[in-house]
């Protein structure tokens, strides 16, 4: 089971009883797991990137137009945040003509999301 799968499956499924006592378990992740973790976080640790999951787990697919009109982003920054979270396997993309449409590779990633901004509160 990936890290991914661990904290977003598994944690929003428990009791607040079994969450606790999961933290001992926890040491069975192995190192190469925690790593993933580090990877999948760093890709996403920028205030653009989150947005733009927000904006995807909302709405699901959007143009690149879509998403500028709704972040009041440059389209030469959202496209590199795009092309880079594109390549690390967050997003997926579909060409359709001379646009590009973005959706989550994964909707797991709505449920990081989601654990990322309890955390901030």
């Amino acid at each position: 089971m990936n890290i991914c799968s661990y904290i977003c499956l598994n944690f929003f499924n428990m009791t607040e009883m079994e969450k606790e006592t999961d933290i001992l378990e926890r040491s069975k992740i192995d190192r190469s797991q925690f790593e993933e973790a580090a990877y999948i976080l760093k890709a996403l640790a920028n205030e653009t990137r989150l947005c733009v999951i927000m904006q995807l787990t909302r709405d699901g697919e959007k143009s690149v137009t879509g998403l500028m009109e709704q972040m009041d982003c440059e389209q030469s920054l959202l496209s590199h945040h795009l092309t880079d979270m594109r390549a690390k396997g967050i997003l997926r993309c579909r060409k359709s003509g001379k646009n590009s449409f973005y959706s989550l590779s994964d909707k797991r990633f709505s449920n990081v999301l989601k654990c990322i901004l309890d955390c901030g509160n």
